[in-house]
């Protein structure tokens, strides 16, 4: 049976030259780079060269990148650091409607502890509405977190803008580029960001590792207590392995970065075409021109996301919905309720999600499959039944 992974945003392959960055220190290289003896100086030369290659995807300086265990604690750490460092200033934070959870959750918690939140909606397609966040900053406004892209719709939001708008009332803006990174160029010089997350495995590294980049002079309060490790603002032995593989790999990004984009896009616009015309009743979600080159997202009518997952992966396709019968929360997708799409729309989204394996034949081979499975599950679907008995 062929295989078709096109799951690529829940994890990305590591690529070659980051597993082979990585093995020296996994075996005879291993080392603290704490420590002040010769083992301990390769390591931690090891990690200051991925810091160097990390900041240079971004265009950041090396000493601005704090590594992390992941892209959710780079979000936590901002969110509340950077709220924690301005509190004499306010307690108001202020978010897009479709943040990632470790965004969102991390500022709920705040919320509980007396901070305010304003959540800043989105038009149908994703698009964050500039003039609701320039009227949502106030006085006491401490942060402003805005998604460079979202993952789920493929959405890219106009960070110069809200990252403008934001430094005109001289509040911190930070944007989670998590999905955005390797595609899309990055470039934290431009005015107004304050910290920008990153995560390894969205790039092709290794799971288990993040990054956060912070303005030099902003006040970050650390969450982790006990070490004086990434310059004092996250303690903790650093995962040298993983952080030599991010490296590599962002090193990898930023040099293949726009052959990458063109041929993802190329994947991408094909099944987006294409698709719409084998299925009836699939609307794309998200924006339609300014997405991104990885994402193609639908919700499909009259059926429900579990269904075309499992039957998809009977046929060697992985792919991801964001119904509340895929989710181990057992809720609909925040995303696309916050779009405005209709709950039992929303119940057959599904998310393909290219990567740099996938070819032309794995687009086509979807095209293939998948009409079919959608057939046959509305075949069994009462409110597809109730559609062509009112429809006469």
């Amino acid at each position: 049976m062929k295989e078709v992974y096109l799951d690529h945003y829940a994890a990305t392959p590591l690529l070659p030259e980051a597993r082979e960055a990585m093995m020296p220190f996994l075996g005879e290289r291993f080392g603290n780079p704490s420590s002040l003896h010769s083992r301990g100086d390769a390591a931690r030369e090891a990690v200051e060269e991925a810091r160097e290659k990390v900041a240079a995807l971004v265009g950041a300086e090396p000493e601005e990148i704090i590594f992390t265990s992941s892209g959710t604690e780079a979000n936590n750490l901002a969110v509340k650091g950077i709220a924690a460092g301005s509190r004499r200033k306010g307690r108001h934070i202020v978010l897009s409607s479709i943040e990632h959870f470790s965004v969102l959750h991390a500022a709920r918690s705040l919320e509980k502890k007396g901070y305010e939140l304003t959540m800043v909606p989105v038009d149908a397609q994703g698009s964050i509405d500039l003039e609701e966040l320039e009227a949502a900053i106030g006085d006491d406004t401490v942060l402003v977190s805005v998604m460079a892209a979202n993952g789920e719709i493929g959405t890219i939001q106009p960070i110069a803008e809200a990252a403008r708008i934001a430094a005109e009332k001289e509040v911190p803006f930070h944007t989670d580029a998590v999905a955005a990174a390797g595609t899309l160029p990055l470039d934290v010089k431009q005015p107004g960001l304050s910290a920008l997350t990153l995560s390894s495995d969205m790039i092709y590294g290794p799971q288990g590792v993040g990054a956060l980049w912070v303005k030099r002079g902003l006040r970050l309060i650390p969450m982790l207590d006990g070490g004086v490790q990434e310059g004092g603002r996250r303690g903790g032995t650093e995962n040298v392995a993983g952080i030599v593989g991010m490296g590599a790999a962002a090193e990898a990004a930023r040099r293949d970065m726009a052959e990458r984009s063109a041929r993802l896009a190329a994947l991408r616009d094909a099944l987006v075409s294409a698709l719409p015309q084998r299925i009836e009743h699939l609307y794309l979600t998200g924006h339609p021109t300014r997405r991104l080159a990885w994402n193609a997202s639908f919700a499909v009518e009259f059926v429900e996301g579990e269904g075309m997952l499992l039957f998809l992966d009977q046929k060697g396709v992985a792919v991801s919905s964001g119904s509340a019968c895929t989710s181990r929360a057992l809720k609909g997708s925040h995303v696309l309720s916050a779009c405005g799409i209709p709950a039992e729309r929303a119940q057959g989204s599904i998310l393909f999600s290219f990567g740099l394996q996938n070819s032309m034949e794995d687009v086509e081979y979807v095209l293939e499959v998948f009409p079919p499975i959608v057939e046959r599950l509305r075949q069994m679907s009462p409110l597809y039944a109730k559609y062509l008995k009112e429809r006469g």
